[in-house]
């Protein structure tokens, strides 16, 4: 018997494929709430991001700031296109938008949940809800599961594949068996502002900026959107996601730069200023707008810069003309504080993944228990990344565990 804990997705693709490869093995699956799938059903706002359409196992790990190394010898045994002919041979077909993303045609979660479970039910495995699992006890060849408020477990294979933890002394009933964590920190999350006036744009995206984190090497370019709280976008997310762990050291508080024209240089924008002021010198700086900016931006950065409405163009002082540059190239905020981004939530950290075989994801330390999904140290950015680790490492426990019975 096969002890899976945790219902979520690298729980459920180990439990439906070890019990397809081994019609002799009873696989139980021990989820600790009453939900099942629960983050596959709220994925990518309930149409469910199920990978990405990346053919390269070297670009597609570029997308992971955690376990690229692991991911790259993981990949070669189960990688997207396997994903997909998984889904799409069982009815739940799949379609790539533009940016890479793979949804179901239906744009419905409903189509995967009901595809795992379906196939769940077709091979008999087990599903017990409100079973949190309090330990792990190697009982000779066996495993004892200690249940909480239920009798004990005795199974032969444990497959650990209960996601993340946001805190270090969750992982106690893993580390107890000789397991080392890195430690945990929350990933894809938005940057809080304190009370600052650009917080009135929200709404406002520049599809195109460069934000920096000051006193480090994290920089990153892409869309970001304003929000009533502070910052938010791919741009956003991709920086909390490379920079979790400084930014958890730095207690959330922080100071970017942001680069709202990273395509042109300062000398650029001074040309196209003095053109400005050559051709439209009559009107007003705030009307004027000669970069394409989204035009709130634009009076905010007009204002930013200390300009009163009534300047115009061919009025605009040196000093003033520089401060202008400077916070179009450069504005400064300072972040205090972090929002979870919707349902993508992310932690990095977790199981030292030394200490965890590649091809089989079982335990260099312990015969007959394996590890799944967020859990091990591995995290990726948004776009179907986190869910591939998920289906590959749940696809390789199933398969050696399996194989071994």
């Amino acid at each position: 018997m096969v002890a899976i804990i945790g219902g979520g997705a690298a729980g459920f693709f180990c439990a439906v494929n070890a019990a397809k490869r081994n019609s002799q093995l009873r696989v139980i699956i021990l989820e600790k709430s009453n939900k099942l799938l629960a983050k596959v059903r709220v994925s990518g706002g309930g149409r469910c991001n199920v990978t990405n359409a990346c053919q390269s196992i070297e670009e597609m790990i570029k997308n992971y700031p955690r376990g690229q190394q692991f991911l790259r010898k993981t990949f070669h045994h189960f990688f997207t296109s396997d994903t997909v002919d998984w889904f799409t041979s069982r009815g739940a077909h799949l379609k790539t938008e533009p940016d890479g993303r793979v949804f179901p045609v239906t744009n419905s979660s409903a189509t995967i949940i009901e595809c795992l479970i379906s196939e769940a039910v077709k091979f008999n495995v087990e599903i017990l809800t409100n079973r949190r699992v309090l330990n792990i006890l190697p009982v000779g060849s066996q495993f004892e599961l200690q249940i909480e408020g239920h009798p004990s477990l005795l199974c032969h294979y444990v497959c650990v594949a209960c996601g993340g933890f946001p805190k270090a002394e969750m992982f106690d009933w893993l580390t107890r068996l000789g397991h080392q964590i890195e430690d945990p920190a929350p990933s894809l999350f938005t940057f809080n502002l304190d009370q600052h006036a650009i917080t009135d744009l929200q709404g406002v995206v520049v599809n195109d900026v460069q934000i920096k984190i000051a006193g480090s090497q994290l920089r990153e370019r892409g869309p970001v959107l304003i929000t009533h709280w502070g910052f938010s976008g791919p741009c956003i997310l991709r920086l909390s996601a490379w920079g979790a762990t400084e930014l958890k050291r730095r207690g959330y508080e922080f100071e970017i730069n942001i680069n709202w024209l990273p395509a042109e240089s300062n000398h650029e924008i001074l040309a196209k200023i003095q053109l400005t002021r050559e051709e439209s010198g009559f009107r007003s700086v705030e009307s004027k707008n000669p970069f394409g900016l989204p035009q709130r931006l634009w009076s905010f950065l007009v204002a930013f810069s200390d300009l009163s409405i009534k300047t115009k163009w061919a009025e605009l002082k040196a000093k003033e003309q520089r401060r202008l540059i400077a916070n179009i190239g450069g504005s400064l905020f300072k972040v205090k504080g972090k929002t979870t981004f919707k349902e993508e939530f992310v932690t990095a950290g977790g199981l030292r993944l030394s200490q965890v075989d590649h091809n089989t994801m079982q335990s260099k330390l312990i015969k007959g228990l394996y590890f799944a999904g967020e859990i091990l140290d591995v995290d990726g950015l948004t776009g179907g990344f986190n869910f591939q680790h998920a289906w590959t490492s749940g696809f390789l426990a199933a398969k050696a565990i399996a194989n071994n019975v």
